[in-house]
């Protein structure tokens, strides 16, 4: 998989940060803040490209990547009552120890960066029969998300094996979301999340993850 980005370089202080963008606008990709949980909609070149800036962040442990898409035209279908805002993303390592109150003044900064594009082998995307779905739940596992949120961006802080892991959900999306076939009236869209059961939310609120083609623009 190739991925078109930009990288920037902003300094605070003493303090140089690396941030990587995708090189083209995610116009059909929204995140929306319900306070219980987080839902995003996403087409399905937001879901690939999201995908795989999920990977990329697996690894990039010194790098923060930026999704901006809180002001992005929701989609035209009915969205739930409880939706609050709309949020940028930014994933990193959580051995960047990063303060998400740094935040807005990093993003303030960050000039037009440098277009780079990323080869992502295909053979490094997890699959679930890899994956050790018992060891998720043991007390002792420590790769797990953890959220923040600042400056309305969305922080999920991780390690490379749980990003490597969990960048199928938005795969999933991308391959099954057009050709989805409704076998239930309360599922009339592809979907899938990323759930507490699954063992790899720390302190983090679950994501709800839906194809949709009907965007207002």
């Amino acid at each position: 998989m190739r991925l078109p980005v930009i990288i920037h370089h902003a300094r605070l202080g003493a303090t140089e940060f690396k941030v990587i963008r995708p090189a083209q606008p995610l116009p059909h990709a929204v995140l929306i803040d319900h306070d219980r949980h987080l839902d995003a909609y996403l087409d399905q070149d937001a879901a690939r490209r999201i995908g795989g800036l999920w990977r990329l962040s697996a690894t990039s442990p010194r790098a923060l990547i930026h999704l901006p898409m809180r002001g992005n035209q929701p989609p035209s279908r009915e969205l739930p009552e409880d939706a609050t805002r709309q949020l940028d993303l930014v994933l990193l390592h959580h051995s960047l120890q990063f303060a998400p109150a740094r935040w807005k003044e990093i993003r303030s900064r960050l000039g037009p960066g440098r277009p780079r594009t990323v080869t992502l082998p295909d053979s490094g995307l997890e699959s679930d029969a890899v994956v050790d779905h018992e060891a998720r739940h043991y007390q002792e596992n420590r790769d797990l998300f953890h959220q923040h949120l600042h400056a309305e961006t969305l922080f999920m802080t991780g390690s490379a094996k749980v990003f490597r892991e969990t960048a199928r959900h938005f795969l999933d999306v991308a391959r099954n979301g057009p050709g989805y076939v409704p076998i239930h009236p309360n599922y009339p869209y592809f979907c899938t999340e990323l759930h507490s059961n699954d063992g790899i939310l720390g302190d983090a609120r679950e994501i709800h993850i839906e194809y949709c083609n009907e965007w207002t623009s």
